[in-house]
């Protein structure tokens, strides 16, 4: 099976699944309603690689992804709390059995020049496949806390999918894609400011989305003014982190 996109050398694969995933635009959510998109969003495959590995000297970048089963959903009755108090009566649209084959690499934040010295690409990248053979740092959350995620390692195009022998493309339209905080804006404009992005994925054969760069979203908004959040030196660990540890 033909992949898009190269290999970095500081990149990371691995399967993530669980029974039910829900995948929304945050701004959908208001009205208590859940529904889900049919495939994850940028934003919410990047919380993935949070919750597995992550260091504030480095942007996680989400390359690619591989839908392995088929997409499906079902709805449930939630009585969620209300916002005055009490219990609502709410349908939530979930996907159900699902699994991804996820591509990633991460690149240095330039925003933040007071970890420079802790740039040490090689320490990091074996400390993010150690952190995915684990099954993650953190819990791991597919769209929403409600759906449990597990990950593993793979690589990245093999194993057989559902969408294998599909014929054509599947266009999902006008997408929300993630938010760009102040402290990884890459461009000028974004910069000091919060930014929702939106994207036009297409799914190839194979089950294969390609992701644009955040910074390649040319539909956005800038939603209110950000400052860098800022970590103290007893906030952060870096690079030493895991020092005894040797990769196998």
């Amino acid at each position: 099976m033909e992949v898009k996109r190269l290999a970095y050398r500081n990149t990371v694969e691995f399967q993530v699944s669980g029974e039910y995933a829900l995948f929304s635009d945050p701004a959908m959510r208001i009205g208590g309603e859940k529904c889900t998109y049919h495939i994850p969003t940028y934003e919410a495959v990047k919380g993935i690689l949070h919750s597995v590995f992550w260091k504030p000297a480095i942007v996680w970048i989400i390359d690619e992804i591989r839908v392995m089963n088929p997409i499906q959903t079902e709805t449930v009755g939630i009585r969620p709390i209300g916002y005055g108090g009490g219990n609502d009566l709410a349908y939530y649209t979930y996907l159900k059995d699902v699994c991804y084959q996820v591509r990633a690499h991460f690149e240095w934040n330039e925003n933040r020049p007071e970890f420079a010295d802790d740039r040490n690409e090689n320490k990091y990248h074996n400390m993010a496949k150690r952190m995915i053979r684990r099954g993650g740092r953190r819990d791991i959350f597919l769209g929403t806390r409600e759906c449990q995620g597990y990950v593993e390692p793979c690589v990245f195009g093999e194993g057989d999918g559902f969408y294998d022998d599909m014929t054509g493309e599947v266009s999902y339209g006008f997408m929300y894609h993630g938010m760009t905080y102040a402290d990884e804006a890459v461009l000028e404009e974004d910069k000091g400011k919060m930014t929702v992005r939106f994207f036009r994925p297409v799914m190839k054969k194979g089950g294969y989305i390609s992701f644009c760069r955040p910074e390649e979203c040319t539909e956005k908004r800038h939603i209110r003014e950000m400052t860098v959040k800022t970590f103290g030196e007893h906030d952060f660990a870096g690079a030493g982190e895991f020092t005894e540890e040797v990769e196998e």
